[in-house]
């Protein structure tokens, strides 16, 4: 699979694009400080103690019974259980004191045509209302490859120039309508997209990480299933949103079926996101951008040592009960216990 990881002044894929591999730099090499310490007697042997802490970060929100959301929650109103057994927090923090790492994942295939300029409007405010000077964001293009527009910047108008510099790849298509209809599509790698931003991108950062993906959910010719993106935001820690913004006409029109549907469900409800259905209608696509900014605005921020110590890669499952009448926490379905490295 070709992942292409680009600059801001790159644009979708295209017959005439060189290929950018995205790199990451290792630190150069420092010299090792000298040591003033007393030597060690050679019959006198070092030892090293090695301890290692499984510290877990669960991030969430939560709503009454009537779904509104409920802020100013402290330490002692909420209990986080892993595996259902209640852990101890070390901290518990909210949304206000905490940098907000966030990806726009933008579906520009055929099947988006008609509604790309809606997403890239409802965006643009989006980001300008969203990201604080501690905050960054990134823009990535989805079609028959993945690719980044813009890198982690804090520079709003940056943003918002990738986010226009989005065009349809009409390659996608090979007959007249929104989806591929030759043979063997490559389609819309929606499933790559989100490991390879999961991995590539949130993982290494901290603080509170999000992921949107503005999409009709329909993936094509993607080499990572969906169990294996779901995965890779559990273990970034990447609480994944979907506006579901679906021109189910033009797939009607080619007589093929949509089934976008489930399993964007079934990845924003395991990473503790949510699917916000907008059909293609553009005050519903602005309000669900308001909503999912409101939602970031009252995040919650646990943290605790587990009390399952064996870090053996298995994975946990996690829950957060609060206290109160019908209160319900939004939280991903658990995380893995990552196995250290030597």
């Amino acid at each position: 699979m070709n992942f292409r990881w680009g600059v801001a002044v790159l644009l979708l894929a295209g017959p005439g694009l060189i290929p950018a591999a995205w790199a990451q730099l290792a630190p150069s090499p420092e010299e090792a400080p000298v040591s003033t310490a007393p030597a060690q007697p050679e019959d006198e042997p070092v030892t090293t103690l090695k301890r290692t802490v499984n510290l877990v970060d669960v991030v969430f929100l939560v709503k009454d019974k009537a779904g509104n959301l409920v802020p100013h929650l402290g330490k002692d109103d909420c209990t986080v259980l892993e595996d259902k057994v209640p852990q101890t927090l070390k901290s518990f923090t909210a949304e206000t004191h905490l940098r907000l790492t966030l990806g726009i994942l933008l579906d520009t295939s055929g099947s988006q045509r008609r509604v790309l300029s809606l997403e890239q409007d409802a965006g643009s405010q989006f980001l300008e209302r969203v990201i604080k000077p501690k905050d960054e964001a990134f823009i990535v293009s989805v079609d028959t490859n993945v690719d980044l527009l813009q890198d982690l910047t804090n520079n709003t108008r940056a943003l918002k120039r990738a986010l226009y510099k989005a065009e349809i790849n009409s390659g996608v298509s090979m007959g007249s309508g929104p989806v591929p209809t030759g043979a063997a599509p490559r389609g819309t790698l929606l499933y790559d997209a989100i490991y390879e931003a999961a991995t590539g991108k949130l993982s290494g950062e901290t603080g509170r990480k999000a992921m949107i993906l503005l999409s009709d959910g329909q993936d094509e010719g993607s080499q990572h299933k969906i169990n294996e993106a779901i995965e890779a935001a559990q273990k970034s820690n990447v609480v994944v949103y979907v506006i579901l913004i679906a021109d189910v006409r033009g797939y009607l029109d080619q007589g093929i079926s949509y089934t976008g549907f489930s399993p964007m469900k079934k990845v924003t409800e395991e990473t503790g996101g949510r699917l916000i259905n907008v059909g293609n209608n553009a005050k519903k696509l602005e309000a669900a951008f308001e909503q999912i900014e409101e939602e970031l605005r009252t995040q919650y921020m646990a943290t605790y040592t587990s009390t399952n110590s064996k870090q053996d890669g298995g994975f946990r499952k996690l829950a957060v009960e609060c206290r109160g009448d019908g209160m319900k926490a939004q939280v991903r379905k658990g995380y893995y216990a990552i196995v250290p490295e030597d």
